[in-house]
């Protein structure tokens, strides 16, 4: 579960921390609200393609930490990367400096952001208005197979 989102000098935001509480979240408001914006800075903590176009003007880097609630198979990733746990707290954050490069860290651990995006799909969905898409993946179709029959991995 997703604990908190802090962004610092991301694309238009100079500073915002969100709190959130458990259930479901949804992000609405008008168009230019800027609830794009709070997805792309959680997409780049989760491991999304990063480039200097992300870091406020005049900024020397942005920063997006977010927060979350482990669930067991997270737990059970980390473990298998010999990668810090805490059962009660997981921290993820990017930094993208002005000329682009980024780093990325799982519990302040520098780490390559490949293990952030193989690290989020135990940690949350994302659902946009093109979000069918991903059930086009014949590993998603299996997933949800699996999952509806209660089949363990094989």
């Amino acid at each position: 579960m997703l604990k908190q989102l802090a962004i610092l000098d991301f694309v238009i935001v100079p500073a915002l921390d969100l709190q959130f509480e458990a259930g479901m979240t949804v992000l609405s408001g008008e168009t230019g609200a800027g609830k794009s914006i709070l997805i792309d800075a959680l997409s780049l903590c989760l491991g999304n393609r990063s480039d200097a176009g992300f870091v406020r003007t005049g900024c020397k880097q942005a920063q997006i930490v977010a927060v979350f609630r482990p669930n067991e198979a997270c737990i059970d990733w980390l473990q298998q990367q010999s990668l810090p746990t805490d059962p009660d707290e997981l921290h993820l954050r990017r930094v993208i400096d002005a000329e682009g490069r980024s780093k990325a860290y799982i519990n302040g651990t520098l780490v390559p952001v490949a293990q952030l995006r193989e690290l989020s799909s135990y940690l949350i969905e994302i659902h946009g208005q093109h979000a069918f898409a991903k059930l086009a993946s014949p590993q998603e179709q299996l997933r949800l197979l699996d999952e509806y029959a209660q089949a363990g991995a094989l």
